[in-house]
């Protein structure tokens, strides 16, 4: 049976995970932080965590092979059949999975230009790949092909079409993975898909995604996935003119005040502490105006987009949180949803509290609208889209 590597690589993280056809043999989460490097592997639900270097986080693929032989789960390189690998990237080309080949290369390194910020650690990785499991098939799993048909008044922005056309310069949204795989799981549970539903996935970075008849209709991520909401370290929506101004005032090149927008941002940027939930709700606690203001910030944005997108369905079935701030935090989840009696939304308070990373409907039995958790499992859905590939 084939063997499929399926990678899926962050901004302070390196996931991995290894199937024999459908079945997991391990899955490996490489993180760094300030407190330095750590690697989790997870085999048959038992969880290690050795310790490892800077050396051993930046050869990852290298740790990954050696491990994965002195387990017995390889014997060499070439029994990977297939690796599939997330693609962050805009452009229509991207829209859609695909073998990475030299056509796909180029056309990474031709968008590198325009944000170097998302594509460099993709070609990186790539290069990675090809250096270490050279015979083997690789495929790009597109991060927006879910949104690539969403209504043409969805994707513009108010530019001249003409220019919008010849530059390919449009809302692309992102976070295709994650949401397909909340949706493969919420078939599996109720039977079939509710037709308005609005998943808030909200982690590192997020987005709120509208989803009718099983549709992308609108979501809040754009041209990159900076646009939209507010999050850990990315400021979210700036009015252009605002841009211009920090680009003239702040002295910085065009790629420095994109990594500025994107790290120093967000909940970091306005506590000036922070930019973790948990943090930042302890030291609210202690009086901390400034974290309070991140929190405050945040919910708003979130409430605002789930509101203005229930207008544009004419409605709401199914309030979807997912990510790692969506599955884990009740705090935000009931603050999200207080005051959202309009919408049909009522939280059930004890099912609230009591659901972590896990798969859970949390709304109260007299709630016109469904809430649930459902744990985002973008990896098996990377496998599944591979597997169609190769």
């Amino acid at each position: 049976m084939n063997k499929y590597l399926i990678i899926n690589i962050g901004s302070v993280s390196k996931k991995y995970a290894l199937f024999t056809g459908e079945k997991e043999l391990c899955r490996v989460h490489f993180e760094k932080s300030i407190n330095g490097f750590s690697v989790g592997i997870f085999v048959s639900g038992k969880k290690e965590v050795p310790p490892i270097t800077q050396i051993d986080y930046e050869n990852s693929l290298e740790y990954l092979f050696k491990m994965f032989v002195s387990k017995n789960f390889l014997t060499d390189k070439k029994d990977i059949h297939a690796i599939g690998m997330r693609i962050v990237a805009s452009g229509t080309y991207f829209q859609e999975t695909r073998i990475i080949n030299d056509e796909f290369i180029k056309k990474l390194k031709d968008g590198r230009e325009e944000a170097p910020l998302h594509i460099e650690p993709i070609l990186k990785a790539i290069e990675e790949i090809k250096i270490t499991f050279s015979q083997n098939i690789m495929v790009g799993v597109s991060d927006s092909a879910f949104h690539k048909n969403m209504p043409r008044h969805a994707q513009l922005y108010g530019i001249p079409q003409k220019f919008a056309k010849e530059l390919d310069l449009k809302r692309f949204g992102y976070h295709s993975i994650s949401l397909e795989s909340i949706l493969f799981k919420i078939k599996n549970i109720l039977g079939t898909v509710p037709r308005k539903v609005i998943i808030c996935h909200l982690g590192g970075g997020g987005s709120i995604t509208a989803i009718k008849d099983g549709k992308s209709v609108e979501t809040s991520m754009g041209f990159s996935p900076l646009e939209g909401l507010m999050t850990t370290t990315r400021s979210g929506n700036l009015d252009p003119v605002a841009v211009m101004y920090l680009y003239e005032k702040m002295g910085k090149t065009t790629t420095e005040l994109e990594t500025y927008l994107n790290k120093e941002c967000g909940l970091l940027g306005i506590s000036g502490t922070s930019s973790d939930i948990r943090d930042l709700i302890i030291s609210e606690k202690k009086g901390d105006e400034n974290a309070k203001l991140a929190l405050d910030m945040f919910v708003h944005h979130i409430k605002k987009q789930i509101g203005a997108y229930s207008a544009n369905m004419d409605g709401l079935d199914l309030l979807v949180f997912s990510g790692t701030v969506g599955e884990r935090s009740f705090v935000i989840r009931e603050r999200i949803c207080a005051d959202m009696d309009f919408l049909g939304i009522k939280l059930n308070s004890s099912k609230n509290n009591h659901t972590d990373s896990k798969d859970a409907f949390i709304s109260s039995w007299s709630s016109g609208a469904s809430v649930a958790v459902i744990c985002t499992d973008e990896v098996s859905e990377i496998l599944r889209q591979t597997t169609r590939l190769a």
